[in-house]
Order: C-alpha cells, then sequence, then structure tokens
C-alpha cells in the first residue's frame, strides 16, 4: 500500500508546463459526401517526459503521441467523422464519455462494436447534441489503456460565445511511476480492485507536473476540470478565490460555489468554473487537494503576472445556455432500485485507509481473489464489455425513469451511464440544489443517490463505477432501451 501513495509534497508537483491552450484538431482528412470531414486519431505507443527534471523518457500509450490525446473541439449540432487507427498491440476502442450518441457509436467492445484489432480502423460517426466539456479513452483493456495514457478531452462549443476572457482545460491525472521512471507494471492486482483501486504517486496537469499557473488581475476564467485518474478522487480548494460551478459533465447548472469540503472530483467527472481573478498583482495563492486526509497537497498556484489590472470590478453574473436535454416526467416515471455491494474491509477500516492510508484491519474477502469482488443487484460484470450482456433492465423507449442507487460498500464509487444525461435528484433523502446534471455521480459510503433521465436513446447501455479496477471487478451492469416504445 506504501507504493500506492507515496506522496512527496516536494517533488510531487513542482515542475512543468502551465495553463496549457486548447490543443488543435487531429490531422484532417478529405470530406466525406454528408460535408463532415474525417479526422484521423491513431493510437500508438510513444514516450515523453513528465517534467523536465526526468533523467529518462516515460513510455506511454497514446492518441497522436500525445499524453493526453489531442483535445478535439467541435461544434454543437455539426456531424464529426472520427478514423480511428489501433497502432497497439491489441485490441482497442474510443468511447466518446458523455456524449449522447447512437449506441453503435459507444465503444464498448461485443456490446456496441467489434474491437478495433492492431492495425485496423474504425468509423465513429455521430453529431453532438450537447455542449460542455466531455473526453474520450478506451473502453478495452481500459484498466491498463487508460492507467498508461490513453485519454483525451473532447470540447463541444456553444453556439455563441460564452463572456470570458480566457477558456482554460486542465486535464489532472495520476500515474504510478516506479524508481525507473516507467508506469508500474501490476495492472488488475485484486487486493487495490477490492479497496481504492489503483491511485497513483504522480499527478500531472494536461499531461506535466504541474508549475505555475499564470492569470491576470481582473480577468474572468472558464477553467474546465477533467479528472482522467483511474482511481483517485480530489477536494481541490481555490486559496483567496471564489469559483463559481457553472456546469458539471457538460452540462449547465445553476451557478453556485463548491460545497465546505471542496469541490469534488471524481475519476471521470468533470466540472466547469468560472473565476474572477481578483488577487493582488505578483500574488500567488494555491490549489490544493485534500481529499485523503493527511495526505494534502499543492497541486498548483495561480501566480498573478505585473500587468495592470485588467478590469478592477468584477463582470456580471452569467449562465450558460441550456443544452436540449429530455425533461423526465416525475409523476409518471418508474421506479428501479440498483445495489452496490461487495469489496474488501469494514467501514471503519476503510475511513482509517482514507485518513492516511495507515489502516489494513477489518479486511475481509481476501477468499475471493480472483472472483467478482463487486456487485450490483446481486449480479457481477467483469471487464470491459462483450457480446451477449444480459441486460439488468429493460426500459421503454421515450419513458421516464427514476434511478436509486443505494452505496451498501465502504467506498466510494463514481457510477457512469453511457449514452445518457441524467437530473441528480436526491442524495440520502435531500434534494439536491442548482439543477444539476450529469452523466456521472460520485457516491460515498452508505450514500443513496436518486437519478432521473428519459429513456430515448435504444439499445444497450454500460452502467459502471468509474474507479477501472471496480469496473473491472465487476461493478458494471446494462441497462436495455428497447427499439420499440
Amino acid at each position: 500500500m506504501h507504493s500506492n501513495f507515496s506522496i512527496s509534497r516536494r517533488g510531487l508537483l513542482q515542475a512543468g508546463a502551465g495553463l496549457a491552450a486548447m490543443s488543435v484538431l487531429p490531422r484532417q482528412g478529405r470530406t466525406a459526401a454528408s460535408g463532415a470531414p474525417e479526422r484521423k486519431i491513431a493510437a500508438m505507443p510513444a514516450a515523453r517526459r513528465l517534467s523536465g527534471k526526468e533523467k529518462s523518457e516515460t513510455a506511454f500509450w497514446t492518441y497522436d503521441g500525445q499524453v493526453p490525446g489531442p483535445t478535439l473541439r467541435l461544434r454543437q449540432h455539426e456531424p464529426v467523422r472520427f478514423r480511428v487507427e489501433n497502432g497497439l498491440s491489441q485490441d482497442t476502442t474510443v468511447h466518446w464519455h458523455g456524449i449522447r450518441l447512437p449506441n453503435a457509436m459507444d465503444g464498448v467492445p461485443g456490446l456496441t462494436q467489434p474491437p478495433i484489432k492492431p492495425g485496423e480502423t474504425f468509423l465513429y460517426t455521430f453529431t453532438p447534441p450537447d455542449a460542455g466539456t466531455f473526453w474520450y479513452h478506451p473502453h478495452a483493456n481500459s484498466l491498463e489503456q487508460l492507467g498508461r495514457g490513453l485519454a483525451g478531452a473532447l470540447i463541444v462549443e456553444e453556439a455563441e460565445a460564452v463572456p470570458v476572457d480566457r477558456d482554460l482545460l486542465w486535464v489532472l491525472a495520476d500515474w504510478r511511476i516506479d524508481e525507473e521512471g516507467q508506469i508500474a507494471s501490476g495492472f488488475g492486482n485484486m487486493m487495490e480492485a477490492g479497496m481504492s483501486g489503483r491511485v497513483g504517486n504522480t499527478i500531472t496537469l494536461n499531461g506535466s507536473v504541474p508549475g505555475d499557473q499564470t492569470v491576470r488581475a481582473g480577468e474572468r476564467i472558464r477553467l474546465r476540470l477533467l479528472n482522467s485518474s483511474l482511481a483517485r478522487i480530489m477536494a481541490l480548494r481555490f486559496e483567496g478565490h471564489a469559483p463559481l460551478i457553472v456546469a458539471r459533465d457538460g452540462q449547465p447548472c445553476d451557478p453556485h460555489e463548491p460545497d465546505e469540503g471542496g469541490l469534488l472530483l471524481g475519476p471521470a467527472m468533470r466540472v466547469d468554473l468560472v473565476i474572477d481573478m481578483r488577487g493582488e498583482p505578483r500574488g500567488r495563492y494555491r490549489v490544493t487537494d485534500g481529499f485523503y486526509r493527511g495526505l494534502g497537497y499543492e497541486l498548483t498556484r495561480f501566480v498573478y503576472s505585473e500587468m495592470p489590472v485588467l478590469r478592477k470590478e468584477s463582470p456580471p453574473p452569467f449562465r450558460l445556455p441550456p443544452n436540449p436535454l429530455p425533461e423526465p416526467d416525475l409523476t409518471t416515471a418508474q421506479r428501479h432500485e440498483l445495489t452496490l455491494e461487495g469489496g474488501m474491509m469494514s467501514h471503519s477500516a476503510a475511513d482509517d485507509m482514507r485518513s492516511g492510508m495507515q489502516g489494513m484491519q477489518g479486511m475481509q474477502g481476501m477468499q475471493g481473489m480472483g472472483r467478482a469482488t463487486w456487485s450490483i443487484n446481486g449480479h457481477s460484470m467483469m471487464g470491459d464489455g462483450h457480446a451477449g450482456m444480459a441486460p439488468l433492465f429493460t426500459l421503454a423507449r421515450g419513458s421516464s425513469h427514476i434511478v436509486a442507487m443505494r452505496n451498501r460498500t465502504a467506498w466510494w464509487h463514481p457510477m457512469h451511464l453511457h449514452g445518457f444525461s441524467f437530473r441528480v435528484l436526491t442524495r440520502n433523502g435531500s434534494p439536491v440544489p442548482h439543477n444539476q446534471w450529469a452523466d456521472t455521480v460520485l457516491l460515498a459510503p452508505e450514500d443513496v443517490v436518486e437519478i432521473a433521465f428519459v429513456a430515448d436513446n435504444p439499445g444497450d447501455w454500460m452502467l459502471h463505477c468509474h474507479v477501472t479496477d471496480h469496473q473491472m471487478a465487476g461493478l458494471m451492469t446494462v441497462l436495455r432501451v428497447a427499439e420499440a416504445g
């Protein structure tokens, strides 16, 4: 367990690039008959340094040789064509996380498409209905492929420009780096699968160990946060600033400040912030992560330049334009319950783990090594997806549904539903404020969260925990939306 959390407060986050501008689109091919350009993306091995102080390059699996992959910038309601080339030595796919797209384009091997064999290609075509912050990653051997670098942000721009001075992206990830500067082996460790998952010992921002983030006094920033980690949960605080959450998982919400416990960001989750930079010129303000008690650290710092103040008064607040989400009818909605069970350790021991990752007392279920560790309603689906996965529920197309998810485990679970965005209704019996929609919701131990959505997208759709070890060890199921209403 020491190798999981060997965070050096001085050495972990000292060097690297600052706030990177959005990457350019991948190289473009010829225009298709539909008028949409065909863009090529290659999954391929590549090597790069995490920071300038590294003695050797780290070997990654990448999209187009970049870590993270190129940031794909699309326009709402405009069709796109992505031809994915597999330059790896194993099968892969691409899941367009959070995009409400046709089932055949969802990227789950066996369930929605054949896997992309080494040397082969697959053409993904879809039209993004929603503007917002999304991402893409594999859904084949996803624990290792994501853990070795295959991930990238996907930005769908609003039809009209948002009134901010800068639109910035932080792709946050953690890695388990060994003494040789390479990504450590040991993916699929069953002890980790039954507990917190594979938490790394090095954190990067846009692919580099983060340095200072230069800002200007008086500017307004839209900051898009994406947690692409396998398992690490973050609780971010912005010293000296008052960020407003304006979107979750790409879906606009009522602007509001984060909870007192910090801005929680589980694996696969995205949050869009608006931050008015009201610090003093040449001031330095920390951004910290304190989720794991006793192991808090400084992620980065906002460092104010000496440029004159851009404006003395903050501009008026604004709301992002809504996306065309179907509103569930809560009066006629069918109700379902999902109970998450399994894992190792008692609740008290899991609490010890979060409080410094020391406690190992109360470990249970060791005899289950090599078998499914987790279940949903008593059923376990392991791996990434395969043909013939039986659905847990079959939903009539166009009908409204309320799903209560109960976490009967000692661990946190970011639960992700493919193909839909859902309204988060309640948490532990209390209404969730601020009109929040999501595609991934974080459940603490013993949480009960109610979500609602309209089953308007036909097909078989994955629902799984995005702590990737948990998914691979059974915390996964399928919901079917019937073609006929």
